[in-house]
């Protein structure tokens, strides 16, 4: 095992690199980059924006650092917000937002920072991205560890019950439920929470928005617990009930294979009882397919599962960064979220693999060519 984890850490050199290759190489083609976007904003608020810009009045634009070169541009010519202003100016954007390099020098500037998790600075915000993705960081793993965690603990056991009781009442009236939650998106469930419960039409017995009141820093451990549980109460509960259902199908599935197969009926055959048939034996074969889709769910479930979650509860975390991101071309922080989660999605396979022997010490990754 030993070597099958060192053999799959090096690959995450070159996974890493080729994902940052090939995002870097779409983003020279995309129209509206923050050059255009500047110029656009230029033209259209006038003389105060381009003050700030050139650094008259006391502006002034600072180069982004060594990781924010990740960006498109052009000559001045190239942009058709440019037409109508001084050249100079349109040098001064591109030479302020690093586009007077060559793309090729962008991109090793940017592997460079990126080597010692310097991002560089955000092109809209004048803050490191760093700061930024920490900053916004605490929110969503509020989000996704607590969703995911709900999640795991509600849909095995269902989707245990459910194998076991296939056909029954039961398995009927909970697949109507998981039913529900397969048709209807998450944030649709965020948006009916809020109208029952958080002020709309009826209750108003949760907050609308944040994470905790004001003033809570000044509060006991024990009052900022309960806060902070009150405020987390409908997001999680949007994120559970519109990602519960394919886990639920996914698990009961899983163990209604495993049930049929032929060991079970060797098993029952030689007198095991039924608890010892279902987790001594079925558990660990049924298991394996639902620990291997840990990681995506959880990166899913962290990042772009609850972006929308974020939106309606006005909630700051990275999924509302990388979305402001996206519509502006911030591209220092549009790549620094895509290295942060990359590299900790291939981190979660890997601990995947390795939960693998854990629950079937049978599994023999060295033994794999």
């Amino acid at each position: 095992m030993g070597a099958y984890l060192i053999r799959r850490l090096l690959l995450v050199v070159p996974t890493l690199l080729g994902i940052l290759i090939i995002n870097f190489a779409v983003v020279q083609f995309a129209p509206g980059g923050p050059v255009e976007q500047m110029l656009a904003e230029l033209r259209g608020e006038g003389q105060s924006t381009l003050g700030r810009i050139t650094g008259e009045g006391g502006g002034d634009v600072r180069p982004p650092t060594a990781g924010s070169g990740a960006s498109s541009g052009g000559p001045a010519g190239t942009y058709r917000g440019a037409r109508g202003l001084d050249p100079a100016i349109v040098a001064e954007i591109e030479r302020a937002f690093g586009f007077d390099k060559p793309a090729h020098v962008r991109f090793w500037d940017m592997l460079r920072g990126y080597a010692t998790f310097d991002f560089g600075r955000s092109l809209f915000q004048d803050r490191p991205v760093l700061d930024l993705i920490i900053e916004k960081m605490p929110v969503s793993l509020s989000i996704g560890l607590w969703s995911t965690l709900i999640i795991y603990l509600i849909s095995i056991p269902l989707g245990i019950r459910k194998a076991v009781r296939d056909g029954s009442r039961f398995d009927v009236a909970t697949s109507g439920i998981v039913l529900v939650g397969y048709a209807i998106p998450g944030f649709l469930f965020a948006v009916l929470l809020i109208v029952l419960f958080a002020g709309g039409s009826f209750l108003q017995i949760f907050p609308l928005r944040g994470l905790t009141s004001s003033g809570s820093a000044d509060w006991p451990l024990w009052q900022r617990a309960i806060d902070y549980a009150w405020h987390m109460a409908l997001p999680t509960l949007a994120l559970v009930i519109g990602g519960f259902a394919g886990l639920t199908m996914l698990t009961k599935n899983s163990f209604l294979d495993e049930i049929g197969k032929q060991y079970v009926v060797t098993a029952r055959a030689k007198g095991a009882g039924e608890h010892r048939v279902l987790y001594g034996h079925v558990f660990r074969n049924a298991m394996l397919i639902i620990i291997a889709g840990f990681p995506a769910a959880f990166i899913g479930m962290l990042f772009t599962g609850a972006l929308l979650i974020e939106i309606v509860f006005s909630l700051d975390g990275l999924g509302l960064l990388g979305f402001q991101a996206a519509t502006r071309r911030d591209y220092p922080i549009m790549f620094g979220t895509l290295y942060i989660f990359t590299l900790l999605g291939l981190v979660m396979q890997i601990i995947s693999d390795f939960t693998y022997t854990l629950v079937d010490p049978r599994i023999d990754f060295e033994a794999r060519r």
